[in-house]
């Protein structure tokens, strides 16, 4: 990915064409996203322009009408610019449409709100968002593993699976957090959290660079080119008291920002101020989360943004660059933020119906088990598609947030009916899927009590 320069301002721009190509141009009424679309000039360039335009004048005309409904921000960058963004139609429109899926009365199936139940679906996407948010950062250990590393309660074996369980634990102390005012010293244990034993320098963790130290910057790693300088480190400590006051609405008695935008652009600023010597795009995302349920979404216990945006990453490069090379616009990341959102919610949309569908399915297959809960029955869902899986008290205990006695009691009935063995590791119980599961459920049938399986 190449450096961009950074663009004239608009002033410098408009005064680099002559007044009568200008007036004439003008004419054509040209609106902030010509088209629904808030192109950046390096899109611009590669599409033709209206009638009786050039290029010049036709990219003058559309920062001239951004300029006039741009909302500044309190964020500046190193030069003292500041930051601001617009509110084109399509924004509008992806805010109403967040408004109404991820805050309001969405329908989601009777089995994903249960209180039986919906625990697992916030397990599962806690789990996704922490292994995916680290791998975006140079975590490397596979999805399966990871999961039964966070499931199981094992301790983490190198660096990349200690990154995932930090991410994991992160995660819940953002959920600890929500509601309350964000403050500098939550920000450096977040910081903390996420990076705890696997930094180089291991006093890194949770505080902000300093002036003494060589200044983190963001590079293309393919050539080794910097991409971007973020402000010095003299400035940091200041920076992140002003971010929380923004995170906190100090700055709202004359502006308005709707809460999704806020989440954003909280978001973007961690990241563009970069304060710390690593996890600063974890230390990000969890903040975007923090101000999304603190904001009352609370659907986003359940999304993985981050699953998304690893699926996007240039593009998410990118509209950082496109925000910081254009007069400070942060539009353009918004509209990628928005946009991955939205994907984010529609897939959690597909996930819960397959998930309820299989367990709808099994539930009718188990008719004459009609006493299961819904843990047992999703154990079970999961067992008929992994049946080499293991589990033990400890993991079903994690994966539906019950006490342990609950835990073994429902493995405990399941293997009295037959449909898991149980068995030990050293001097811990495990269970493993039983070999005919499928035909047991099919058929439904009364299941013999199996023979306890003895472990080495």
């Amino acid at each position: 990915m190449k450096a961009l320069p950074r663009l004239p301002d608009t002033e410098q721009l408009l005064a680099s064409i002559p007044h009568d190509r200008l007036r004439e141009a003008l004419g054509h009424r040209i609106g902030p996203a010509p088209g629904g679309k808030y192109l950046p000039y390096e899109e611009l360039k590669h599409r033709q322009p209206p009638k009786g335009l050039i290029l010049d004048t036709w990219w003058a005309c559309i920062k001239l009408a951004r300029a006039q409904s741009r909302r500044n921000l309190p964020l500046k960058d190193a030069a003292g610019r500041r930051f601001g963004y617009v509110l084109i139609d399509p924004i509008h429109e992806m805010l109403h449409k967040i408004d109404r899926m991820g805050a309001g009365r969405i329908e989601l199936p009777e089995e994903a709100t249960n209180a039986d139940s919906r625990d697992r679906y916030i397990v599962n996407s806690l789990i996704e968002e922490a292994i995916t948010s680290s791998q975006m950062e140079g975590a490397s250990t596979t999805r399966a593993v990871a999961a039964d590393m966070i499931r199981s309660g094992r301790k983490p074996i190198d660096r990349s699976e200690k990154m995932i369980l930090n991410n994991y634990m992160a995660i819940e102390q953002v959920r600890a957090m929500v509601g309350r005012p964000l403050e500098p010293s939550q920000v450096l244990r977040l910081h903390e959290t996420l990076t705890r034993d696997t930094l180089d320098d291991e006093g890194a963790a949770g505080r902000l660079q300093t002036p003494d130290e060589t200044r983190v910057e963001v590079v293309d790693n393919r050539t080794n080119r910097t991409l971007f300088t973020p402000p010095p480190a003299s400035q940091l400590s200041d920076r992140l008291s002003l971010m929380c006051n923004f995170a906190n609405g100090a700055h709202d008695k004359d502006l308005f920002i709707h809460p999704a935008i806020r989440a954003i652009l909280l978001h973007f600023w961690l990241a563009h101020d970069h304060p710390f010597v690593d996890g600063n795009g974890r230390t990000a995302r969890a903040l975007f989360y923090w101000s999304m349920l603190s904001s009352g979404y609370w659907m986003f216990e359940y999304v993985s943004i981050s699953t998304i945006i690893k699926r996007s990453f240039a593009q998410y490069a990118r509209a950082y660059q496109f925000s910081e090379s254009d007069e400070n616009d942060a539009t353009y990341f918004i509209i990628f933020h928005l946009q991955a959102i939205l994907k984010a919610i529609r897939e959690l949309e597909d996930y819960l119906q397959r998930k309820i569908e299989q367990i709808r399915k099994l539930e009718s297959r188990l008719r004459v088990r009609s006493g299961l809960n819904y843990r047992q029955l999703a154990l079970l869902s999961h067992a008929i598609r992994h049946p080499r899986a293991e589990y033990s008290i400890q993991s079903h205990k994690r994966s539906h947030r019950v006490a342990y006695a609950t835990a073994r009691a429902d493995l405990a009935q399941l293997n009295e009916l037959g449909y898991l063995v149980e068995t030990w590791r050293g001097n811990k119980k495990a269970y493993l899927v039983a070999e005919d599961l499928d035909e047991r459920i099919q058929g439904g049938r009364e299941a013999p009590r199996p023979s306890t399986v003895l472990g080495d």
